[in-house]
């Protein structure tokens, strides 16, 4: 029986990760630094999307690259933006084909055409899958996602209020998470779903990203589930 099919379970409807540690992982096991990152989303970002579909779990939201990540080394940015076309391409196609849907949020103007419309197929083409939708966090940050919703919901003529601004968000369709893990030690969420995040329990721990695993997610759920959310009552 998985958690949310147990009655004395608290129900999980959204988790969002923060995939941390991939260079760190690399150093560690004295591989080339980038192959933390070709690891991490192209092998356990695939294990953790069936693991999470397979346990009733509906959204998952994973940041793969924030508005400040631009700032790295151009090399390293520009072995991402190939890792994520490669990603788009085959990984996301493949789950696609298991029923999960795809959706994208973030700065989407600032990819490649390429990547754009990658984006904009995987997202057409799995958008009638019921079963996981899988958030993919491009180009993300809380404070810019705010900003870009106030200035749509002005740009409609929008009463601007807490239901219109979450309309316009990038996540706009997405439960709040119930759960926000981020791996590799760090205590800070740095921007991710800083709208959507204001009542999730969080969960840090001090395995790097390419290291996570089903029995830690198993263990997340576990303690989750123990916990009391007041929601501020």
């Amino acid at each position: 029986m998985s958690m949310n099919e147990s009655s004395d379970a608290a129900p999980v409807s959204c988790i969002g990760i923060i995939l941390d540690g991939n260079r760190r992982w690399a150093k560690e096991h004295h591989l080339p630094q980038l192959e933390g990152h070709r690891v991490g989303l192209l092998k356990t970002l695939r294990a953790t999307v069936r693991s999470v579909q397979s346990r009733g779990i509906r959204h998952l939201a994973v940041f793969l690259f924030s508005t400040e990540n631009w700032n790295r080394e151009p090399a390293e940015v520009s072995y991402l933006m190939d890792l994520f076309l490669e990603q788009i391409n085959k990984e996301v196609a493949e789950l696609g084909k298991e029923g999960v849907r795809i959706r994208f949020a973030g700065q989407r103007e600032r990819f490649s055409e390429a990547i754009q419309a990658a984006m904009h197929d995987a997202e057409k083409h799995t958008e009638q899958n019921e079963g996981l939708t899988l958030w993919c966090c491009m180009s993300y940050g809380g404070r810019a996602e705010i900003v870009a919703a106030a200035r749509a919901a002005a740009a409609a003529g929008d009463e601007i209020t807490e239901a219109s601004l979450a309309g316009h968000l990038w996540t706009a369709g997405m439960p709040d998470p119930d759960i926000i893990i981020r791996t590799s030690g760090e205590q800070r969420l740095s921007g991710f779903l800083t709208w959507e995040s204001v009542y999730s329990e969080l969960f840090f721990i001090d395995a790097k990203w390419p290291d996570f695993s089903e029995a830690m997610l198993d263990a997340i759920l576990a303690e989750y589930a123990q916990r009391e959310r007041r929601r501020g009552k």
